[in-house]
């Protein structure tokens, strides 16, 4: 372990510097304007210490193929904005994946306390949903936004809540489990509740496979009452969220079979959803016509351009937007399928890593596994209706929070600190 090699008066200091940036970056991840960048920008600006220490990470295959992956889907990213002259603009979102790298080092080489980063993740998720509610009941707009675009913030709120759910293991472990249980479940309401006032209907779909995960993980420690009993209240809730016009869920359904009905007629080609069946559409075309090298940045928009005239798409979906509104499509239509196979793998690889603890017998370890699981099946689900990582939110978020989870389940290992 690190802490036997490094004098205990760094590795407390340390620890309390990287403890302090894993909370800021989850509790002001989304009520305060680029809010993630904080804590991330701790974690890299920290990094500069393993330099002078150098402690010994004891990095082993897992580790490495973590940061291959992030590298990989990184540089392919960088080499297609360089060939596609971009400019910096085309860099400095993938380079996230990079910089993440070394704040995952440093989280091994000195691990926060995980009562700091789950209260991170629970302050951040009330203060979300506070103000998303704020937004929607008070204030009155018609959907919650936050600092970033609408889908984004749904959707991270969303992330944010789920992941408190996955921290009910780590808190069942503590002395004070009963304060910690309601706080992360309060933080899990709150997060769900933010994407629910915000009407990012994406986010929504991949709940039932969230549940399976949580499912796997804690499900079988479950009495068949506390089952029964937590799947009363789901769909309790369920409904009861649906029934309340104030919450907006109901429209946005109606709303979604009604630009599918729509759609199917040939009566709008440029509602929300029929807009994005029509983006599918001129994305797939573009795939079928250069599928291994893809057509870059300006190629894929100058691409739907041409087909919006030839009448294969609707002009005006053609011209306004930059992607088609899925992660894999715009991945495979711009960077080919070498660019799809870096996305599929920088999903894939961490939750197989992951998911091979989701059942271990150490609840704090299995918390981050199952966290670490859930973070992959939530960005999956995002990217079928968005192209999620397009999004500075969305590439830092992704990156930065697979670096913390895999660092402390790295750096904590079987060493696990309860508070």
């Amino acid at each position: 372990m690190v802490a036997t090699v490094l004098p205990q008066q760094v590795l407390r200091t340390s620890s309390y510097f990287t403890s302090l940036a894993v909370f800021l970056f989850g509790a002001l991840s989304l009520v305060v304007d680029s809010g993630y960048s904080g804590g991330a920008a701790m974690l890299l600006l920290g990094s500069v210490v393993l330099l002078v220490k150098q402690p010994r990470l004891g990095l082993d295959r897992q580790d490495l193929a973590i940061m291959a992956i992030l590298t990989l889907y990184a540089v392919i990213r960088i080499a297609e904005a360089w060939w596609d002259g971009q400019g910096w603009s085309g860099v400095d979102n993938p380079s996230r994946f990079i910089l993440a790298i070394p704040s995952m080092l440093l989280i091994m080489a000195y691990p926060p306390r995980l009562a700091w980063f789950w209260s991170g993740l629970a302050t951040g998720a009330i203060g979300a949903g506070s103000w998303a509610a704020w937004q929607k009941l008070i204030i009155g707009v018609d959907r919650a936004s936050g600092h970033t675009h609408v889908i984004q913030f749904g959707n991270l709120s969303m992330l944010l809540g789920i992941l408190c759910l996955a921290g009910l293991g780590w808190a069942y472990a503590q002395r004070h489990r009963h304060a910690w249980l309601t706080f992360l479940a309060v933080g899990a309401v709150f997060g769900i509740m933010g994407s629910l006032f915000s009407g990012s209907r994406g986010g929504w779909v991949g709940i039932p496979f969230v549940i399976l995960v949580l499912y796997r993980g804690y499900g079988r420690d479950l009495d068949l009452w506390l089952k029964v009993a937590a799947l009363a209240i789901v769909v309790g809730v369920g409904a009861l969220i649906y029934a309340l016009p104030q919450v907006g869920v109901q429209q946005r359904v109606h709303q979604a079979f009604d630009d599918i009905e729509r759609y199917i007629e040939g009566e709008s080609r440029t509602s929300s959803l029929g807009a994005r069946f029509e983006m599918w559409k001129g994305a797939t075309h573009l795939i079928m016509e250069k599928p291994l090298t893809g057509w870059g940045e300006s190629g894929y928009r100058q691409g739907m351009v041409d087909l919006g005239d030839e009448g294969v798409v609707h002009p005006w979906v053609a011209k306004k937007y930059g992607h088609p509104h899925n992660e894999f499509l715009n991945e495979f239509a711009k960077r080919g399928v070498i660019g799809l196979v870096a996305l599929l793998a920088l999903y894939l690889v961490p939750m197989r890593l992951f998911g091979r603890q989701i059942a271990d017998r150490n609840l704090e370890l299995r918390s981050l596994s199952i966290a670490g699981v859930l973070l992959s099946v939530a960005y999956i689900d995002y990217g079928l209706s968005q192209a999620f990582l397009d999004h500075n939110s969305g590439s830092m978020m992704f990156a930065f929070l697979l670096a913390v989870l895999w660092g402390l389940r790295k750096g904590h290992g079987g060493n696990l600190a309860t508070s």
